[in-house]
Protein backbone atom coordinates (compact mmCIF):
# COMPACT_ATOMS: atom_id res chain seq x y z
CA UNK A 1 0.00 0.00 0.00
CA UNK A 2 1.48 3.25 -1.03
CA UNK A 3 2.20 5.65 1.14
CA UNK A 4 0.28 8.69 2.11
CA UNK A 5 4.08 10.68 1.30
CA UNK A 6 4.23 10.09 -2.01
CA UNK A 7 1.07 12.13 -2.38
CA UNK A 8 1.76 16.10 -3.05
CA UNK A 9 -1.25 18.26 -2.05
CA UNK A 10 -1.03 21.88 -2.59
CA UNK A 11 -3.02 24.16 -0.33
CA UNK A 12 -3.99 27.62 -1.54
CA UNK A 13 -4.68 29.87 1.51
CA UNK A 14 -2.69 27.77 3.41
CA UNK A 15 -1.86 30.11 5.96
CA UNK A 16 -5.12 31.32 6.61
CA UNK A 17 -7.87 30.35 9.71
CA UNK A 18 -9.25 27.59 8.30
CA UNK A 19 -5.60 26.88 6.29
CA UNK A 20 -3.94 26.59 8.82
CA UNK A 21 -5.85 23.61 10.39
CA UNK A 22 -5.94 22.13 7.19
CA UNK A 23 -2.18 21.89 6.84
CA UNK A 24 -2.08 20.34 10.58
CA UNK A 25 -4.61 17.62 9.47
CA UNK A 26 -2.64 16.81 6.36
CA UNK A 27 0.44 16.69 8.24
CA UNK A 28 -0.95 14.04 10.77
CA UNK A 29 -1.78 11.71 8.07
CA UNK A 30 1.50 12.21 6.74
CA UNK A 31 0.59 13.99 3.56
CA UNK A 32 3.25 16.03 1.32
CA UNK A 33 1.97 19.39 1.71
CA UNK A 34 2.32 22.49 -0.26
CA UNK A 35 0.97 25.57 0.64
CA UNK A 36 0.52 28.25 -1.72
CA UNK A 37 0.38 31.81 -0.41
CA UNK A 38 0.83 35.58 -1.73
CA UNK A 39 3.54 35.95 1.08
CA UNK A 40 5.57 32.73 1.87
CA UNK A 41 8.20 34.74 3.91
CA UNK A 42 5.28 34.94 6.50
CA UNK A 43 4.20 31.77 6.86
CA UNK A 44 7.16 30.19 8.45
CA UNK A 45 4.81 29.16 11.23
CA UNK A 46 3.43 26.21 9.49
CA UNK A 47 6.78 24.20 8.86
CA UNK A 48 6.19 22.88 12.55
CA UNK A 49 2.88 21.55 11.82
CA UNK A 50 4.58 18.23 10.25
CA UNK A 51 7.92 16.48 9.95
CA UNK A 52 11.04 18.01 8.31
CA UNK A 53 10.48 18.88 4.91
CA UNK A 54 6.88 18.01 4.99
CA UNK A 55 5.63 21.40 4.49
CA UNK A 56 6.76 23.78 1.55
CA UNK A 57 5.38 27.35 1.23
CA UNK A 58 5.66 28.45 -2.28
CA UNK A 59 4.69 31.98 -4.03
CA UNK A 60 1.26 32.13 -5.91
CA UNK A 61 -1.11 34.53 -5.91
CA UNK A 62 -4.38 33.68 -7.62
CA UNK A 63 -4.70 37.12 -9.59
CA UNK A 64 -2.10 35.06 -12.05
CA UNK A 65 -2.68 32.25 -13.66
CA UNK A 66 1.34 31.64 -14.47
CA UNK A 67 1.82 31.47 -10.30
CA UNK A 68 -1.47 29.58 -9.96
CA UNK A 69 0.23 27.07 -12.77
CA UNK A 70 3.42 26.53 -11.27
CA UNK A 71 1.95 25.56 -7.85
CA UNK A 72 -0.20 23.39 -8.77
CA UNK A 73 2.43 21.11 -11.15
CA UNK A 74 3.01 17.74 -10.00
CA UNK A 75 0.33 17.96 -7.45
CA UNK A 76 -1.89 14.91 -6.75
CA UNK A 77 -4.33 17.17 -5.29
CA UNK A 78 -5.39 20.43 -4.66
CA UNK A 79 -7.22 21.92 -2.42
CA UNK A 80 -8.89 26.02 -2.64
CA UNK A 81 -9.29 28.24 0.73
CA UNK A 82 -8.94 31.09 -0.61
CA UNK A 83 -11.72 33.50 0.45
CA UNK A 84 -12.00 37.30 1.75
CA UNK A 85 -14.49 38.99 4.09
CA UNK A 86 -14.31 42.38 2.92
CA UNK A 87 -12.69 43.85 -0.44
CA UNK A 88 -9.43 46.00 -0.42
CA UNK A 89 -7.58 47.23 -3.52
CA UNK A 90 -7.28 44.30 -6.09
CA UNK A 91 -8.51 41.99 -3.44
CA UNK A 92 -12.11 41.74 -4.74
CA UNK A 93 -14.85 39.14 -4.22
CA UNK A 94 -15.35 38.60 -8.01
CA UNK A 95 -11.18 38.44 -8.34
CA UNK A 96 -10.44 35.97 -5.39
CA UNK A 97 -13.39 34.24 -5.05
CA UNK A 98 -14.56 33.54 -8.54
CA UNK A 99 -12.19 34.24 -11.22
CA UNK A 100 -9.36 33.11 -8.72
CA UNK A 101 -11.51 29.92 -8.04
CA UNK A 102 -11.49 29.48 -11.91
CA UNK A 103 -8.18 29.51 -12.30
CA UNK A 104 -7.34 27.13 -9.49
CA UNK A 105 -9.50 24.83 -11.23
CA UNK A 106 -8.53 24.94 -14.47
CA UNK A 107 -4.63 24.50 -13.38
CA UNK A 108 -5.55 21.47 -11.31
CA UNK A 109 -7.64 20.29 -14.55
CA UNK A 110 -4.45 20.50 -16.50
CA UNK A 111 -2.44 19.22 -13.81
CA UNK A 112 -4.90 16.37 -13.63
CA UNK A 113 -5.20 16.63 -10.16
CA UNK A 114 -8.48 15.98 -7.99
CA UNK A 115 -9.63 19.34 -6.30
CA UNK A 116 -11.58 20.07 -3.21
CA UNK A 117 -12.76 23.46 -3.01
CA UNK A 118 -14.12 25.19 -0.12
CA UNK A 119 -17.38 27.92 -0.79
CA UNK A 120 -19.89 29.26 1.81
CA UNK A 121 -23.25 28.36 2.89
CA UNK A 122 -25.05 30.75 1.44
CA UNK A 123 -23.43 30.90 -1.91
CA UNK A 124 -26.15 31.95 -4.23
CA UNK A 125 -26.03 33.72 -7.85
CA UNK A 126 -28.97 35.50 -7.12
CA UNK A 127 -28.08 36.68 -3.68
CA UNK A 128 -28.09 40.73 -3.26
CA UNK A 129 -24.32 40.26 -0.93
CA UNK A 130 -21.46 40.62 -3.50
CA UNK A 131 -19.89 37.76 -1.35
CA UNK A 132 -22.56 35.19 -1.84
CA UNK A 133 -22.66 36.08 -5.60
CA UNK A 134 -19.31 35.91 -5.99
CA UNK A 135 -18.93 32.73 -3.72
CA UNK A 136 -21.93 31.04 -6.11
CA UNK A 137 -19.96 31.95 -9.29
CA UNK A 138 -16.72 30.29 -7.94
CA UNK A 139 -18.57 27.11 -7.49
CA UNK A 140 -19.95 27.05 -10.98
CA UNK A 141 -16.56 27.66 -12.40
CA UNK A 142 -14.83 24.77 -10.62
CA UNK A 143 -17.48 22.18 -11.40
CA UNK A 144 -17.29 23.71 -15.69
CA UNK A 145 -13.17 22.83 -14.88
CA UNK A 146 -13.28 19.56 -12.49
CA UNK A 147 -16.70 17.91 -12.54
CA UNK A 148 -15.30 15.55 -10.10
CA UNK A 149 -14.17 18.35 -7.58
CA UNK A 150 -15.71 18.21 -3.93
CA UNK A 151 -17.09 21.38 -2.74
CA UNK A 152 -17.35 22.14 0.98
CA UNK A 153 -19.69 24.80 2.49
CA UNK A 154 -19.06 25.51 6.57
CA UNK A 155 -21.42 27.74 7.94
CA UNK A 156 -19.61 30.11 10.24
CA UNK A 157 -16.67 29.48 11.76
CA UNK A 158 -15.41 29.34 15.15
CA UNK A 159 -11.93 28.57 16.98
CA UNK A 160 -8.82 29.95 17.65
CA UNK A 161 -7.79 33.07 15.98
CA UNK A 162 -11.49 33.40 14.45
CA UNK A 163 -12.49 36.57 13.48
CA UNK A 164 -15.90 36.26 15.16
CA UNK A 165 -15.98 34.59 18.36
CA UNK A 166 -12.80 36.78 19.03
CA UNK A 167 -14.00 39.84 17.65
CA UNK A 168 -17.29 40.04 20.17
CA UNK A 169 -15.03 38.77 22.85
CA UNK A 170 -12.95 41.98 22.26
CA UNK A 171 -15.99 44.54 21.74
CA UNK A 172 -17.31 43.12 24.62
CA UNK A 173 -13.98 43.96 26.40
CA UNK A 174 -13.89 47.36 24.91
CA UNK A 175 -17.16 48.73 25.26
CA UNK A 176 -20.37 48.38 27.81
CA UNK A 177 -22.71 48.34 24.45
CA UNK A 178 -22.82 45.83 21.51
CA UNK A 179 -24.68 46.50 18.78
CA UNK A 180 -27.36 43.33 17.67
CA UNK A 181 -27.31 43.36 13.70
CA UNK A 182 -29.80 40.46 12.36
CA UNK A 183 -30.69 39.06 16.27
CA UNK A 184 -32.74 36.32 15.13
CA UNK A 185 -31.06 35.41 12.27
CA UNK A 186 -30.22 32.01 12.37
CA UNK A 187 -26.18 30.38 12.31
CA UNK A 188 -24.65 27.08 12.58
CA UNK A 189 -21.33 27.71 13.82
CA UNK A 190 -19.31 25.08 13.20
CA UNK A 191 -15.48 23.70 14.77
CA UNK A 192 -13.04 25.02 12.43
CA UNK A 193 -10.83 21.88 13.34
CA UNK A 194 -14.07 19.75 12.18
CA UNK A 195 -14.06 21.60 8.82
CA UNK A 196 -10.52 20.86 8.13
CA UNK A 197 -11.01 16.74 9.09
CA UNK A 198 -13.97 17.57 6.92
CA UNK A 199 -11.63 18.53 4.05
CA UNK A 200 -8.71 15.65 5.12
CA UNK A 201 -11.06 12.93 5.10
CA UNK A 202 -11.80 14.49 1.41
CA UNK A 203 -8.16 14.24 0.71
CA UNK A 204 -8.38 10.50 1.71
CA UNK A 205 -11.14 9.78 -0.52
CA UNK A 206 -13.75 9.43 2.05
CA UNK A 207 -15.93 12.26 0.33
CA UNK A 208 -18.27 11.94 -2.85
CA UNK A 209 -16.47 13.25 -5.78
CA UNK A 210 -18.61 16.17 -7.79
CA UNK A 211 -20.88 16.07 -4.37
CA UNK A 212 -21.26 19.73 -2.53
CA UNK A 213 -21.57 19.63 1.06
CA UNK A 214 -22.85 21.45 3.63
CA UNK A 215 -20.85 21.42 6.77
CA UNK A 216 -22.48 23.24 10.43
CA UNK A 217 -21.89 22.53 14.26
CA UNK A 218 -25.17 20.58 16.37
CA UNK A 219 -26.52 23.57 17.23
CA UNK A 220 -28.68 26.24 15.11
CA UNK A 221 -28.32 29.54 17.24
CA UNK A 222 -30.00 32.84 16.98
CA UNK A 223 -26.71 35.76 16.45
CA UNK A 224 -28.49 36.62 19.71
CA UNK A 225 -27.43 33.89 21.30
CA UNK A 226 -24.53 33.49 19.64
CA UNK A 227 -23.47 36.64 21.05
CA UNK A 228 -25.24 35.97 24.73
CA UNK A 229 -22.85 32.86 24.70
CA UNK A 230 -20.14 34.74 23.99
CA UNK A 231 -20.53 36.79 26.91
CA UNK A 232 -21.32 34.04 29.15
CA UNK A 233 -18.11 32.59 28.55
CA UNK A 234 -16.49 36.00 28.93
CA UNK A 235 -17.91 36.70 32.25
CA UNK A 236 -18.92 40.04 30.61
CA UNK A 237 -22.42 41.72 31.29
CA UNK A 238 -23.56 44.16 28.25
CA UNK A 239 -25.83 45.96 26.96
CA UNK A 240 -27.09 44.31 23.35
CA UNK A 241 -28.78 47.21 21.31
CA UNK A 242 -30.91 45.69 18.40
CA UNK A 243 -30.26 47.68 15.05
CA UNK A 244 -32.24 47.47 11.96
CA UNK A 245 -30.43 46.60 8.93
CA UNK A 246 -31.21 49.96 7.11
CA UNK A 247 -29.28 51.36 10.48
CA UNK A 248 -26.92 49.11 10.59
CA UNK A 249 -25.88 49.49 6.66
CA UNK A 250 -25.77 53.34 7.39
CA UNK A 251 -23.67 52.69 9.88
CA UNK A 252 -21.45 50.22 8.01
CA UNK A 253 -21.07 52.61 5.02
CA UNK A 254 -18.95 54.14 7.99
CA UNK A 255 -17.36 51.90 9.73
CA UNK A 256 -16.01 49.98 6.69
CA UNK A 257 -13.04 51.78 6.45
CA UNK A 258 -12.66 51.03 10.63
CA UNK A 259 -9.82 49.06 12.03
CA UNK A 260 -10.05 45.78 13.70
CA UNK A 261 -12.83 44.35 15.41
CA UNK A 262 -15.27 47.79 14.42
CA UNK A 263 -14.54 46.95 10.60
CA UNK A 264 -18.47 46.56 9.60
CA UNK A 265 -19.10 46.37 5.54
CA UNK A 266 -22.31 46.59 4.04
CA UNK A 267 -22.04 43.47 2.27
CA UNK A 268 -21.80 42.28 5.91
CA UNK A 269 -24.79 43.41 6.95
CA UNK A 270 -26.31 41.91 3.86
CA UNK A 271 -25.22 38.63 4.57
CA UNK A 272 -26.80 38.81 8.13
CA UNK A 273 -30.56 39.26 6.55
CA UNK A 274 -30.44 35.67 5.76
CA UNK A 275 -30.15 32.35 7.63
CA UNK A 276 -27.14 30.11 7.59
CA UNK A 277 -27.75 26.74 8.08
CA UNK A 278 -27.51 23.56 6.64
CA UNK A 279 -30.33 22.84 3.98
CA UNK A 280 -32.65 19.98 4.63
CA UNK A 281 -31.61 18.65 1.38
CA UNK A 282 -27.75 18.36 2.27
CA UNK A 283 -29.08 16.92 5.41
CA UNK A 284 -31.00 14.13 3.54
CA UNK A 285 -28.32 13.26 1.18
CA UNK A 286 -25.66 12.80 3.70
CA UNK A 287 -23.82 15.64 2.51
CA UNK A 288 -23.17 16.70 5.87
CA UNK A 289 -20.48 16.73 8.72
CA UNK A 290 -22.31 13.46 10.03
CA UNK A 291 -22.57 12.09 6.63
CA UNK A 292 -18.65 11.88 6.68
CA UNK A 293 -18.71 10.36 9.78
CA UNK A 294 -17.69 13.51 12.18
CA UNK A 295 -19.77 14.15 15.58
CA UNK A 296 -19.29 18.28 15.28
CA UNK A 297 -17.86 20.01 18.38
CA UNK A 298 -20.46 22.49 20.17
CA UNK A 299 -19.58 26.37 20.23
CA UNK A 300 -20.02 25.44 24.36
CA UNK A 301 -17.38 22.95 24.02
CA UNK A 302 -13.99 24.63 22.10
CA UNK A 303 -15.12 28.16 22.99
CA UNK A 304 -14.26 28.51 26.28
CA UNK A 305 -10.97 26.96 25.91
CA UNK A 306 -9.34 30.41 23.61
CA UNK A 307 -12.11 32.99 24.92
CA UNK A 308 -10.80 32.77 28.74
CA UNK A 309 -7.97 35.69 27.73
CA UNK A 310 -11.46 37.75 27.40
CA UNK A 311 -12.62 37.69 31.32
CA UNK A 312 -11.43 40.40 33.37
CA UNK A 313 -9.76 38.07 35.62
CA UNK A 314 -8.36 35.77 32.90
CA UNK A 315 -8.26 32.01 32.40
CA UNK A 316 -8.78 31.19 36.22
CA UNK A 317 -11.64 33.59 36.97
CA UNK A 318 -14.40 30.78 37.30
CA UNK A 319 -12.25 28.94 40.00
CA UNK A 320 -12.37 32.13 42.35
CA UNK A 321 -8.51 32.27 42.09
Amino acid sequence: MASNLETLVTVFGGSGFLGRNVVRALCRRDYRVRVAVRRPELAGYLQPSGKVGQVHTIQANLRYPGSVEAAVRDSHVVINLVGILAEGGAQTFDAVQAKGAETVAKAAAAAGASLVHVSAIGADADSPSRYAKAKAAGEAAVTAAVPSATIFRPSVMFGPEDQFTNRFAALARMSPVLPLIGGETKMQPVYVGDVATAIADAVDGKAKAGATYELGGPEVLTMREIIEAILEITDRERMLVPLSFGLARLKAAFLQFAPGAFKLTPDQVTLLERDNVVSDAAKAAGLTLEGLGITADSLEAIAPQYLWRFRPQGQFQRMGV
